[in-house]
């Protein structure tokens, strides 16, 4: 597609939000380096932009980032600070953010500065050539986690395409750029557990996906746990439809078939005249654990959704803006 040519007039207003959770030692480095970007510049594509806001949105973290955001935003006004009530997780966050920004975009960073923030500009570029409402990073070459962890993210995102249907899984990552306009419904309408980049999804096809500069080297280990990425890919599988509850339909289906055809040779057979030798009750205890298997995976599932289900209707917030901690009723922290 033959992209319009850039407009020498309009500004390109750009909100930068960071979720922080464990950002003590990371954060000024990363705020630091945006704020020191050109008061306005040009991307290669000759289009004109200004980061106009830096929302740090606090997510109740076990370090001292707060203390940090506070240095941070006396600094300078365009530095911004969400604070949370309690930890609601890396998406809810984002989110968060994003409902308090009011740039014409939104990129969204990681705290840990290894994100290029110059890209910007060239997500920019991608999104105006492409007319996209939310453009992903992709690096040119990924962060090192480790063989497992890169290999089991990748088994995971292929898995959601299977499990969930959603082919637009394999594109995620946390650097993006989105319409502001978007961010800002998203984030008004997102009901608890929702997975960020899957609510896009539901508003927008218009995605593209833009090759950046490859992420810059950080020392700070990944501040997901097993448990915690498990927890991240369930629920985006959860929130990307009902394709796992049909899957789980059509296992029992398949079940049930088996064990007609099964019934159906053993009665053929005794008709026959053909009485089949009992070995014992290894076989039968197989059957039994594979359909007790089945019945608890299909009912789990149904419970996952169902426990989606109950929080929306509970009035669940995804997350829940405050104020800043330390200036309230509590006081400081000693």
């Amino acid at each position: 597609m033959d992209e319009a040519p850039p407009d020498p007039v309009r500004v390109h207003r750009v909100s930068v939000v960071i979720p922080v959770y464990r950002g003590e030692t990371t954060l000024a480095a990363l705020v630091d380096t945006i704020l020191r970007m050109p008061p306005e510049w040009t991307s290669p594509g000759g289009h004109r932009l200004v980061i106009d806001e830096v929302l740090l949105v606090w997510d109740r973290g076990p370090d001292r980032s707060d203390k940090v955001i506070r240095e941070l935003t006396s600094k300078d006004e365009r530095v911004r600070p969400v604070w949370l009530t309690r930890n609601f997780g890396q998406h809810a966050a984002t989110l968060a953010g994003m409902a308090s920004s009011g740039g014409d975009w939104v990129a969204t960073l990681d705290e840990d500065g290894q994100h290029d923030v110059t890209a910007i500009a060239t997500l920019l570029d991608c999104a105006l050539q492409e007319r996209a409402a939310v453009v992903y990073a992709h690096p040119a070459e990924e962060a090192h986690h480790g063989f497992l962890r890169q290999a089991s993210s990748r088994l995971a995102k292929w898995s959601v395409v299977l499990l969930a249907g959603s082919r637009e899984s394999v594109r995620y990552n946390s650097y993006r750029l989105v319409i502001g306009e978007v961010a800002r419904s998203v984030a008004a309408y997102a009901g608890s557990g929702v997975y960020l980049d899957v609510a896009l999804g539901w508003v927008t096809h218009d995605v593209a996906v833009c090759q950046v500069p490859q992420s810059l080297p950080t020392q700070r280990p990944s501040g997901y746990s097993f448990r915690t990425l498990l927890s991240h890919y369930w629920r985006m599988v959860i929130s990307s439809g009902t394709r796992v509850l049909r899957l789980v339909s059509l296992t029992g289906v398949l079940l049930a078939v088996i064990g007609v055809v099964l019934a159906v040779l053993l009665a053929s057979s005794v008709a026959l005249g053909y009485t089949p030798e009992v070995q014992g009750w290894a076989s039968t205890i197989v059957i039994m654990l594979l359909t007790s298997g089945a019945t608890m995976f299909a009912l789990g599932v149904i419970a996952e959704y169902l426990g989606a289900v109950v929080n929306m209707a509970m009035g669940k917030p995804l997350y829940l803006i405050g104020s800043d901690p330390e200036s309230g009723p509590l006081g400081p922290r000693p």
